[in-house]
């Protein structure tokens, strides 16, 4: 299938990556991209920008190195009730918004309470995409993590870098395999994004690519073949 967009990169803004604004649009371009959302990490995240760099987002434009550019969020999942760790003035400002469990921000729960943690931040209706939930060091119940973003209208993340070989988070493979196909059975829609902290790897989905073609995943549940349906996830309602 044809990749379009990625929405989950990081600039150096975020304290732990290593290009610029126009070095990760740049890089997308010249991989084929339509669109790149840079979502840098909020502020509970050590070492990230301050709030005032979020609030100025406004202040740039959509259209760089001839694609869309979007900005927006990579928030942080602060506890078991899904409270995240921007305030609501800020995220109505967001182009888009991917809510995550991050080890220096929440300690690992019971499956019961990770769970619970995710399904309550999908209720925010500022977020648009639910980041990497394979991450064994926080346990989930899939079926349920499946069935509440189907209710919501929520993506779940395909994360290619979880699935890189030296990536820090545990056994994402088999937690993917489930996601995977209880989205296939349920008829929920995933994306695919890079996660990249560099320009190397913009728009990189090699591995998530193999992962859908082992479970010969139906194309039309990957929303990053098509803009359109893309913004119908982020745009779904009004926060």
């Amino acid at each position: 299938m044809e990749f379009l967009l990625d929405s989950h990169a990081h600039t150096v803004a975020s304290g732990h990556a290593y290009n610029t604004i126009f070095e990760m649009a740049e890089a997308a371009a010249q991989k084929g991209l339509r669109l790149l959302a840079l979502t840098e990490h909020s502020m509970a995240m050590p070492g990230t920008c301050h709030e005032f760099y979020f609030s100025n987002l406004k202040m740039l434009p959509r259209q760089m190195k001839g694609i869309e550019v979007l900005f927006g969020a990579e928030v942080n999942i602060m506890d078991y009730e899904g409270r995240l760790d921007m305030g609501e003035k800020l995220l109505q400002q967001m182009d888009v918004v991917v809510a995550s469990l991050h080890t220096p921000c929440i300690s690992s729960g019971t499956r019961e309470e990770n769970t619970r943690a995710l399904l309550q931040a999908m209720e925010h209706p500022c977020v648009n995409i639910i980041g990497h939930p394979d991450d064994a060091r926080y346990p989930v119940d899939y079926e349920a993590l499946v069935q509440g973003a189907k209710k919501r209208h929520v993506l779940l993340e395909l994360n290619n870098t979880s699935l890189h070989p030296k990536s820090s988070r545990k056994d994402p493979l088999p937690n993917d395999r489930t996601m995977l196909r209880l989205c296939a059975r349920y008829g929920v829609p995933i994306i695919v994004n890079s996660d990249a902290h560099s320009a190397f790897d913009v728009g990189a989905h090699e591995y998530a690519e193999a992962l859908l073609k082992e479970l010969d995943f139906p194309s039309e549940l990957v929303v990053n073949g098509s803009i359109e349906q893309y913004r119908q996830y982020i745009n779904r309602k009004v926060c």
